[in-house]
């Protein structure tokens, strides 16, 4: 029997995305926005997570930062146990550090337009990546009081920008254009800059990889945790895509891989699929949330007879456009939404 969620609620805040924090078992981030992202200003959430009788878990909101503008995205610090970075509707990226009780201790504006995602590399754990409706993606430290590089990675929304897990120059993106493309900053392409030009006023453009993998909008991608170079995507087309970008058919132009093998292909969302998320414990098992109210479970590999969807999670009210696995304990996902409560639960 499947136990009902721990759900906190915080009014007048529809949450965007949470995170688990990388240190701490018990420790989650939310990026909020008032009045659904559209106009208003934005919260930062730090919640605990405090055992409770059986499986239940109880949500205390532990303290919260105010912003401007709505926050879109959040990444915890892969270096720094107390800090995590945001992306806001406003283009700004700030950090926080949670031992300090109002104003970030540092804060970027280089975008022109919304900042979607962020993600902070857990290979390269000084760097961190920002994605933007502005076309570019942008790398950052934490110490440089402007981005190290940035990549005109499509001519229209980067929805997410993520490093890869296993090696630490490559980096995936997916846009509005139905394009996943896959950079490698080794590549002579990424060379330093000659001495009149920098990647700020001259950004850098050429993918690798270029997997057309939808007709419409690609919201999320990530990257399997133990399988090298394959990627989940979801979108506007309801489906969830699992591609293996080793099985590339080489475009014409410029020697540049163009393609990718579609491994498996997942209906059964009714809306669009606003997140995915591969499990950090099994190779074959991903998490989404989507448009429809539900977030849901899968596997890629059913045993023989078996369906491919595992767990449907439907509590929610409105839409569900966050979840995370948790990273100590296998099973245990979070997931959020414009209802404006985050749910914990064991699938």
């Amino acid at each position: 029997m499947n136990q009902p969620p721990s759900v906190l609620q915080t009014p007048g805040f529809a949450h965007y995305s949470v995170a688990w924090s990388p240190f701490h078992t018990s420790r989650l981030a939310l990026a909020s926005a008032a009045n659904y992202g559209l106009v208003g200003n934005g919260r930062l959430h730090l919640v605990s997570v405090t055992p409770g009788p059986g499986s239940l878990r109880g949500l205390n909101v532990e303290k919260q930062y105010d912003t401007q503008d709505g926050l879109y995205d959040v990444a915890w610090s892969e270096i720094h146990e107390n800090q995590l970075v945001t992306g806001s509707g406003d283009g700004s990226i700030k950090l926080w550090d949670v031992m300090l009780n109002d104003l970030p201790i540092r804060a970027w504006q280089e975008h022109s337009r919304e900042v979607f995602s962020v993600d902070w590399s857990n290979i390269k754990k000084d760097t961190f990546a920002s994605s933007s409706w502005d076309g570019n993606v942008k790398l950052w430290t934490p110490d440089l009081p402007r981005s190290i590089m940035t990549l005109n990675a499509h001519l229209s929304c980067v929805y997410q920008a993520l490093f890869s897990p296993h090696q630490p120059d490559i980096l995936a993106t997916c846009s509005t254009d139905g394009t996943l493309k896959i950079f490698d900053l080794r590549s002579q392409s990424y060379a330093a800059p000659g001495p009149n030009t920098n990647n700020f006023t001259h950004p850098l453009s050429a993918a690798a990889l270029t997997v057309p993998a939808s007709g419409t909008e690609i919201l999320s991608l990530d990257w399997n945790k133990y399988r090298p170079f394959v990627l989940a995507s979801v979108g506007v087309d309801k489906a969830v895509k699992v591609w293996d970008c080793r099985m590339i058919k080489t475009g014409p132009d410029a020697g540049q891989g163009v393609g990718g093998i579609c491994e498996v292909q997942l209906p059964g969302h009714e809306y669009a699929v606003r997140k995915v998320q591969w499990s950090p414990h099994r190779p074959d098992v991903l998490a989404t949330a989507s448009y429809d109210m539900t977030c849901r479970v899968w596997t890629t590999n059913p045993p023989a007879g078996r369906p491919f969807l595992l767990h449907i999670h439907d509590p929610h009210t409105e839409f569900v456009v966050g979840c995370s696995w948790s990273l100590y304990d296998e099973g245990v996902l979070a997931s959020c939404g414009w209802d404006s409560k985050l749910n914990v639960f064991r699938v």
